[in-house]
């Protein structure tokens, strides 16, 4: 991808991701996340989502170094070498998901998510939805406790925990996933050309209320949300060769 002379570096609020930014900010320089060749997010995957948030439409690659828990989205740390592990790093191209959210009151709500875009019930009564897939209702009535649309970059967060599929980062699909479904009992979602665009009704809005949510920005009590991929937006994310984002979610689905 070329050199990486000016570095921009970005921290979680924990002790051990602002040490990691003092030290390497000292070695390489830091400059303004307008300003470089690249993004290094210090922190945890919460941290590197918000980070791809933040620069959706910069077109500036982003690469992670673990210094969180999880770090499925980052890379090992290493202070060491860093502008030549970004020469070589591979470069994983991902689109995120548009939810459009109307609510009981007729505003209109937009937001993009990295993830998925999930719909929750508000209180104890189960949600009830209608789904429907490019004008076509596919459910007419969906009892549970929600569901969510996934891209494959986030088909191993949310999505894996409510036994949705696992999808290969350059699939060209998403996932529509039940949360605790009711009825139809044995449901258990479907893969979707990636190009689809998901409508979900709230049927008994006012008995059952409902929010969306996409990725962390939530809209509640909808009444109706669009979801489709937002093809025309590239988030550009970078991998050591060898643990790329395809190699980590192969591995995932193997158990290790």
């Amino acid at each position: 991808m070329g050199s990486f002379d000016k570095i921009a570096f970005v921290a979680s609020d924990t002790k051990e991701a602002e040490d990691a930014l003092k030290t390497l900010a000292r070695r390489y320089g830091n400059v303004a996340p307008e300003d470089a060749d690249a993004i290094v997010a210090l922190g945890g995957d919460g941290l590197m989502l918000q980070t791809m948030h933040r620069h959706l439409n910069s077109r500036i690659p982003i690469y992670g170094m673990n210094r969180g828990s999880v770090g499925f989205l980052l890379n090992d740390y290493e202070e060491n070498g860093l502008k030549e592990r970004l020469a070589r790093a591979e470069v994983t191209v991902i689109h995120p998901l548009r939810m459009t959210a109307h609510d009981k009151a007729g505003a209109k709500h937009e937001a993009l998510a990295i993830n998925e875009v999930s719909l929750f019930r508000q209180i104890y009564q189960a949600a009830k939805l209608k789904i429907s897939v490019d004008g076509t209702t596919r459910m007419a009535e969906l009892i549970c406790d929600g569901v969510l649309v996934s891209t494959p970059a986030g088909s191993t967060a949310y999505n894996l925990s409510a036994h949705g599929p696992i999808l290969p980062i350059t699939a060209p699909l998403l996932t529509l996933t039940p949360i605790s479904p009711f009825r139809p009992r044995r449901w258990r979602g479907a893969l979707l050309p990636n190009e689809a665009k998901v409508t979900i009704e709230v049927l008994e809005p006012a008995k059952r209320p409902v929010s969306a949510v996409a990725d962390h920005t939530e809209f509640r009590d909808v009444v109706t949300v669009e979801v489709k991929e937002e093809s025309k937006v590239d988030i550009f994310m970078m991998f050591d060769p060898g643990h790329t984002l395809a190699e980590r979610i192969l591995a995932e689905q193997f158990g290790y």
